[in-house]
């Protein structure tokens, strides 16, 4: 008889991650398999968008842009720690996943400097270990995208990518190309692999140098970076504060007025609202110290602001009881 051959014993190996598995759903169907008809489509069940920090980044690409030394990065990095250790972030909560961190114009040193000042103070610090953090990493089409492929397949929850800044991962641009096709091309492929895996990638980047009455025609370089991504976040300082603008296909149009204090950014509001406020704040300074009652021209001099904004907030705190009409066209401080 011919002898049996030996069977080999298999070895089942369980894996127990830290958080209970999720399986990743992709964020729309990337499957090159042709066209499809209307009532198919109509047919078909899509999972509900993925917000990372609601109502500010969702699924998809992120360009975050703003101008050097305002705050950026810091904005970046608070948001990877909110989302690593579940916390909260521009007064959102963040579910807990994994994230990476690219901060290549950083180094570790600076890095752990950056880290121990947004979790002061120590004692109540949480557990970062889910927040991955690299110095360096390879350009786009030149092993960027693998090597964010293979961090994916190594943690149980990836959730979130930060990319700071663009300059440093974009690849050169081909002798051919205008400047919209090198600019679409250039981040395209974060694009695509983040709708593909249900993933946020944010990418930092900067403005420019001159004033842009659209916010998104603020973001340096061709309108192919803007349409290339997903959504579109602009952080500027102006007269009337600081400012967090925001347009994209999946979140409502933004804008909040924030903050910056300890490396830490806060929303203190709606921008329009923020700003009203503080202005009326102003007349009512401007009332208080006038001997007499004024015009609106005149409130609008003493506290340098447009006639057009002070007749309209008047309009406004007289029915509120903050001033009182006096004759034709004069206003005092109510109650005086």
């Amino acid at each position: 008889m011919v002898p049996l051959p030996k069977m080999k014993r298999s070895v089942e190996v369980k894996v127990e991650p830290s958080k209970p598995f999720k399986p990743l759903v992709a964020a729309n169907d990337n499957t090159p398999s042709g066209g499809i008809d209307a009532e198919t489509l109509l047919g078909m069940d899509f999972p509900p968008v993925s917000y990372i920090v609601d109502g500010y980044v969702a699924e998809g690409l992120t360009i975050l842009a703003g101008r050097p030394k305002l705050g950026k990065s810091w904005l970046a990095l608070g948001f990877c720690v909110a989302v690593a250790a579940g916390g909260a972030a521009l007064g959102s909560d963040c579910e807990e996943g994994d994230v990476i961190y690219l901060a290549l114009e950083d180094n570790r040193r600076r890095l752990k400097e950056r880290l121990e000042v947004v979790l002061s103070p120590p004692q109540v610090r949480p557990n970062l270990s889910r927040l991955t953090l690299y110095t360096e990493a390879p350009k786009i089409g030149a092993g960027l995208v693998e090597m964010l492929d293979a961090w994916r397949l190594s943690v149980p929850y990836p959730r979130l990518i930060v990319i700071d800044t663009l300059s440093m991962v974009r690849p050169p641009k081909k002798g051919n190309q205008d400047s919209y096709a090198a600019d679409y091309d250039a981040i395209s492929p974060l694009q695509k692999f983040a709708g593909e895996h249900g993933l946020a990638i944010i990418v930092v980047h900067h403005v420019r140098k001159a004033e842009a009455e659209d916010p998104l025609e603020a973001v340096s370089g061709t309108n192919g970076l803007t349409g290339a991504a997903d959504t579109i976040m602009v952080l500027n300082r102006s007269t009337d504060g600081t400012k967090l603008y925001g347009r994209g296909r999946d979140i409502e149009e933004i804008e909040k007025a924030v903050r910056f204090d300890r490396g830490t950014w806060t929303v203190l509001g709606d921008a329009d609202d923020v700003r009203r406020s503080e202005q009326r704040k102003k007349i009512m300074e401007v009332l208080t110290d006038a001997s007499t009652a004024l015009t609106p021209t005149e409130i609008a001099r003493e506290a340098g602001m447009k006639e057009a904004n002070v007749k309209y907030l008047l309009r406004v705190m007289v029915p509120a009881g903050e001033a009182e009409k006096v004759g034709y066209g004069q206003y005092k401080l109510a109650g005086r």
